[in-house]
């Protein structure tokens, strides 16, 4: 009796110091994914080998969900380090800001990036204020909550003034709509949508006019403020010179497969996408959980193919204030450098 009294009662202690343990470990992990990861922000650098032999080589930085708050200094920070890359080009696939007064933050941070040769596409934080969500909603077929997707919910951020700021240097407004610009050597032709995560999207006809704005009335803001020596754009148009290199990309904020077909089936040399976060938190060895879209998990992050082409998913510089964490996926900034195909 006394043997299996001292084995009940070491049975306990043994269960007793697991579940300790256990709490630790999850206080340790909380820590590290609210107060450190989300700060470690990184480059994640990429190489393809697709433009036409002879075109010199191409630096693309893809910013995705920055979410910025004003107050958030060391993201500021990296946005403003994010010049020292000197890209050609520069791809911006949405969930800009968390709220109203990140605009001017946000438009101080990227000034000279904004001063480059760019392009992006809007996501639903772009419109609308970020709420509290119930994390297990990811693991829905469909998270979105009932009224999401009402086609004619008018948001609740200052679009407008958002887009104005985009734009104010030149940077393409790619809503539904096709636009295009010349770098040294190369034309660049763009097709883009807005948000699928709400949808948005009305893929643009081949007949839509390049660089028609998201109002359909011309070019955007600006569109040629920025002088090519500063930027690395040509001013010349691709009808100056017949026979330059062109190069096609796709561009949306949520990698819905509807719309990377679309992408495809439209000659889409290359794609990029943000909204996932990479999944946000991940686990070492099996990858995102979910991606809040039909996206598959392993395409979740960084750089793979879509039916052949190219697609890069931003893991996102940041999260929703009210669930700001991240845990084994540092917040990145992408820089993919274009070269050409070995002959």
């Amino acid at each position: 009796m006394t043997r299996t009294r001292s084995r009940g009662a070491g049975a306990g202690r043994v269960a007793l110091a697991l579940a300790g343990a256990g709490a630790i470990a999850a206080a340790a992990a909380h820590v590290w994914s609210r107060h450190i990861e989300i700060h470690r922000f990184t480059v994640r650098e990429h190489e393809l080998r697709i433009l036409p032999p002879g075109t010199r080589p191409v630096r693309i930085l893809h910013l995705s969900d920055a979410h910025l708050m004003p107050d958030q200094a060391r993201k500021i920070a990296f946005l403003r380090h994010l010049e020292t890359l000197k890209p050609h080009l520069v791809i911006d696939t949405g969930d800009n800001i968390a709220s109203a007064a990140s605009i001017p933050a946000l438009a101080d941070a990227i000034d000279p990036l904004l001063r480059r040769p760019g392009a992006f596409a809007m996501g639903s934080n772009d419109m609308f204020a970020p709420h509290r969500k119930n994390p297990l909603r990811y693991f829905l077929r469909d998270p979105r909550p009932e009224g999401f997707t009402k086609r004619h919910r008018e948001p609740d951020l200052p679009l407008d003034s958002l887009r104005s700021a985009l734009t104010s240097h030149g940077w393409k407004d790619l809503t539904n709509t096709r636009a295009s610009l010349r770098l040294t050597g190369l034309q660049v032709e763009f097709v883009g949508v807005d948000d699928p995560h709400l949808e948005r999207d009305v893929f643009p006809g081949r007949d839509a006019a390049p660089d028609a704005g998201a109002d359909g009335s011309g070019r955007t803001p600006a569109a040629d403020a920025a002088p090519a020596a500063a930027t690395g754009a040509d001013e010349a148009s691709a009808t100056d010179v017949p026979d330059v290199p062109h190069l096609r990309i796709g561009v949306a904020h949520a990698p819905y497969q509807r719309v990377l077909d679309a992408f495809v089936d439209d000659g889409a040399q290359l794609i990029f996408a943000g909204h996932t976060h990479g999944g946000q938190l991940r686990v070492p060895g099996f990858g995102a959980l979910v991606t809040n879209c039909d996206l598959p998990r392993a395409q979740a992050r960084g750089l793979s193919t879509w039916r052949g082409v190219p697609l890069n998913v931003s893991g996102g510089l940041g999260a929703n204030p009210y669930s700001n964490f991240r845990f084994a996926n540092p917040p990145e900034a992408t820089l993919l450098t274009l070269r050409p195909q070995r002959r």
